[in-house]
């Protein structure tokens, strides 16, 4: 582990970290941020899963969740998006290869070698936070669009590992929208019986778990009916009885404006499920 940034903020610190990933092969950079609470003892911790051609920075810079943070005592982990190096395969595209993990495990090559997203971040992840930092081991975990998309199959393929999940703009239904059936059959081939288990849509409809959503949608988002499709999760929701929490926030679009906007309101959320 290799500290490469550290930067007061709000009472804490904001570090990165650099850390060699024997599930992906590859160095790993996390963003960190650590409340002044953490000076007192340990303090649950926030996972937060980033989207399309983002890394690391992007939540760190543009959020602002580090006063909400503080505030609340939360340690805020927020990993790169997908696996980087040399030999990590990639594609042109922006919607495939490095920035576009989907945070699943890869099956064909030569994709398999590198991306396993889904098990870094369910597995060697937090066992490297709580190894590392003064982590409690109360979890919660979060993210936007493709990290939308993660942190709710995360939550709903792992009942009882996190106290709470919330996601801004999330591709909810990837197997039944371009980006989503781009990536997985690339990453996962023509079986769309194998693509259900990262869909959750899919996952609600059969989930062990009750764990409330909270999940906020701008009304302005360009991707809002092509790609995110929330009404899907909602009738998915509807039908199995599972809590759901969808909010239409007129105006806002796709970007990190309407993060920062209600990026305190989630961090609230969390606090009162990771304290309760």
């Amino acid at each position: 582990m290799e500290r490469i940034e550290h930067h007061a903020c709000f009472g804490g610190w904001q570090d990165v970290y650099r850390h060699r990933s024997k599930v992906l092969g590859c160095d790993m950079t996390v963003g960190v941020y650590l409340p002044p609470q953490a000076q007192e003892g340990p303090c649950p911790v926030l996972y937060w899963l980033s989207g399309l051609t983002c890394n690391e920075q992007n939540f760190v810079t543009k959020a602002g969740a580090q006063r909400y943070a503080a505030e609340h005592g939360i340690i805020l982990v927020a990993p790169d998006t997908s696996p980087r190096g040399e030999d990590v395969a990639d594609d042109e595209a922006y919607d495939l290869g490095k920035g576009a993990g989907f945070y699943l495990n890869a099956t064909r090559d030569p994709w398999a070698k590198h991306y396993r997203m889904y098990d870094y971040i369910v597995e060697e992840l937090p066992a490297w936070v709580e190894a590392n930092l003064p982590a409690s081991g109360a979890r919660a975990i979060s993210g936007h669009s493709m990290g939308g998309h993660g942190a709710l199959v995360i939550a709903l393929r792992n009942p009882g590992r996190y106290r709470s999940v919330s996601a801004f703009s999330p591709i909810v239904a990837p197997t039944q929208v371009p980006w989503g059936e781009k990536a997985f059959s690339t990453y996962l081939g023509e079986d769309r019986e194998a693509w259900k288990q990262y869909d959750a849509v899919e996952l609600v409809k059969a989930a062990q778990e009750k764990l409330p959503l909270l999940v906020d949608q701008g009304g302005g988002d360009d991707f809002l009916a092509g790609q995110l499709r929330p009404e899907l999760l909602r009738d998915a929701c509807e039908a199995a009885g599972h809590p759901l929490t969808l909010r239409m926030q007129p105006g806002y679009d796709h970007s990190y404006y309407f993060i920062s906007s209600f990026i305190g309101e989630h961090l609230a959320h969390h606090a009162r499920a990771l304290k309760g």
